[in-house]
């Protein structure tokens, strides 16, 4: 859907993009997370043609976006993190402009209208001025403009800044229904438990580069967590687990053991029969999530320990 290679971007003085090539694929949500000033949202802006690269290519699909920038935005949707609406118009007007905007036919403008404003859940606010709107209902109509042409790829820079929870969760929903509708999605967030909810990939972006490019799927494997009851593990504990089909990355540290397991719940209770028929005394045996906030940050640090080491 998206192949970007070699893309560098400088303002004066700073390179806020070095070197990028990534790949996006179509149908995906791809989260992109890094620290403020890592580069997120030019590398969203030149993806959205709306910033010029010193070098590099970005295609969508079949088009050059940096030849051929306004059918490119055709196909896309974008959200700026600090959007403009126009305040004396009402949404109804608002999303109607855009409508026509994005080149909608008239006969079909009133329909996508009503339907972004359904999806974004404010069709009781359709003859509302814009000005009037709290920042929630502004931020889901900044949202609602952006898809009412029903792009291919949608961009959203923080869209759920300003959310309370229960919209947020709404949004959440949105981007799930939007993937099933065959759209592709690039989120930037700092909500990293609510990537999670709907998240394909994870992109790490720092110092203008792209340091990991995560699937979020295998990464979030269940990890199984088995505390031993005893003063002392088991001296074959870690022999025993690892002999076990499914059974990787054991460790055993004072009266607990960890391992990573990925087989079904039928095999995890044929697991913890056989421990119990070797004897051990298993007082708990619990799935434990690998988060994006845990890979997160133990890339982040990682990176740390690699730059103390340069050092």
């Amino acid at each position: 859907m998206i192949t970007i290679e070699n893309l560098t971007f400088e303002y004066p003085g700073v390179r806020a993009l070095d070197d990028v090539s990534l790949e996006i694929q179509k149908g995906d949500i791809t989260a992109l997370v890094g620290p403020n000033g890592a580069g997120k949202t030019t590398l969203m802006r030149c993806i959205a043609a709306l910033e010029t690269p010193i070098t590099g290519t970005i295609m969508l699909g079949d088009l050059n976006v940096l030849e051929q920038p306004r059918l490119c935005h055709k196909k896309i949707g974008y959200l700026a993190d600090f959007f403009g609406l126009y305040e004396a118009l009402t949404v109804r007007q608002c999303l109607t402009y855009f409508a026509r905007a994005q080149l909608i036919e008239k006969e079909n403008v009133k329909t996508a209208v009503q339907k972004a404003a359904h999806r974004l859940k404010i069709e009781d606010r359709l003859e509302q001025n814009a000005g009037a709107l709290s920042r929630g209902l502004a931020q889901r109509l900044a949202i609602a403009q952006a898809i009412i042409h029903e792009p291919e790829f949608i961009i959203l820079d923080e869209p759920a800044s300003g959310l309370d929870p229960g919209a947020r969760h709404s949004l959440s929903q949105l981007f799930l229904e939007l993937k099933t509708l065959g759209m592709t999605l690039l989120i930037s967030s700092h909500i990293l438990s609510e990537l999670e909810e709907y998240s394909d990939h994870m992109i790490i972006v720092q110092d203008g580069k792209i340091i990991q490019h995560t699937d979020v799927k295998k990464s979030n494997e269940d990890k199984i967590v088995i505390k031993i009851q005893t003063s002392k593990l088991h001296t074959n504990l870690s022999a025993l687990l690892q002999q076990y089909e499914g059974v990787s990355d054991v460790t055993v540290a004072d009266t607990q053991a960890s391992l990573r397991f990925v087989n079904d719940s039928e095999q995890q209770a044929k697991l913890l029969h056989h421990l119990i028929s070797e004897h051990m005394s298993v007082c708990s045996f619990t799935r434990e999530k690998h988060t994006l906030q845990q890979a997160y940050m133990a890339q982040i640090e990682q990176i740390k320990i690699e730059n103390d080491n340069v050092k």
